[in-house]
């Protein structure tokens, strides 16, 4: 199996059928859609920038060319991913075609002095002028959006970006509880984008809805209409013990979600994803419930709850 090749045979479980090496997929033609109130077209499969601290600055710079040969213009990034060295590749890699993609950084930092320093150092370590968008990252929990919020904090450094033509758009992330996503989506008029976690098992390992990003925020999402960035759609590799990597894509891109941010660090499972949105077709309702249903029937009793949602807050 080449896809996922990254994680050893131990996920493969596979026959020599499943080895031979797939054709390459054709460059372009990954779908687009709309994304939330930005109004911008981007591919429904884009680059996660938290893996390169995996692979070689060489490695690192032919995988973001590829992806970008293949067609594919959403490009992830955090201030934060390998201490810059994520940002150090895209800026390596991405000049000659920097205005043809839409370039995404984020920020931890809760002051607006501190972000706007942030906010430099991304744009000159990734060699561009603005960011298509940025992102308040990591807002996990109510204290956060109160630091973001108030006085001095960091709300006040992105809308002065924006303003200045160095930031086009705004958005936060939030992997730890689905209800602060609820909470920081009453501040939607402020923002244009949503990041969140999706996959196959967000909502089988507990009754309480609250608990699923799937059932409580990505509809809390929708209902504002802020464009939906999906993470760790792969459930960090655990589901691929059990689900195929094409379901898992196949699965979240039937969500009302706009793009998925993948963790490909090798040309071949980039290929793989690609391949994957290239042929999407939606799976039917009951495909999806059979999915969810397989995924809580006592499949990952090994790895249920905190161990494959490790990201999850547990108070």
């Amino acid at each position: 199996m080449q896809r996922r090749s990254f994680f050893g045979a131990a996920f493969a479980g596979l026959g020599s059928a499943a080895t031979a090496k797939p054709a390459r997929p054709p460059a372009g033609s990954i779908p687009t859609r709309i994304l939330g109130k930005t109004g911008q077209r981007v591919t429904m499969v884009g680059m996660g920038g938290a893996r390169f601290h995996m692979i070689s600055r060489e490695a690192g710079v032919a995988l973001v060319r590829r992806a970008y040969d293949l067609g594919v213009t959403f490009f992830d990034m955090a201030r934060d991913y390998s201490e810059g060295y994520g940002e150090q590749i895209y800026g390596e890699a991405m000049p000659s075609f920097r205005k043809d993609i839409f370039l995404v950084s984020k920020t931890l930092k809760r002051t607006r002095q501190a972000a706007e320093q942030e906010l430099e150092t991304s744009l000159r370590l990734m060699k561009t002028d603005h960011l298509d968008l940025w992102h308040m990252h990591g807002v996990s929990y109510k204290r956060d959006i109160d630091q973001i919020f108030g006085p001095g904090g960091a709300y006040e450094a992105f809308a002065a970006a924006k303003k200045a033509g160095k930031v086009r758009f705004i958005g936060y992330s939030n992997c730890k509880d689905p209800r602060n996503h609820v909470e920081m989506l009453k501040h939607a008029e402020q923002f244009d984008v949503s990041v969140m976690p999706l996959h196959i098992a967000d909502s089988s390992f507990s009754d309480d809805p609250g608990t699923s990003f799937e059932k409580t925020a990505l509809p809390a999402a929708v209902e504002r209409g802020v464009g939906i960035v999906a993470i760790k759609t792969l459930g960090n590799a655990f589901l691929l013990r059990t689900f195929a990597s094409t379901d898992c894509v196949r699965f979240v891109l039937s969500l009302p979600v706009t793009t998925l941010a993948l963790g490909f660090n090798t040309i071949g499972q980039l290929e793989d994803d690609v391949r994957v949105a290239q042929n999407f077709k939606p799976f039917t309702a009951e495909e999806m419930a059979a999915l969810r249903a397989r995924a809580a029937s006592g499949a990952f009793d090994a790895i249920r709850g905190a161990a494959l949602e490790y990201w999850k807050t547990r108070d």
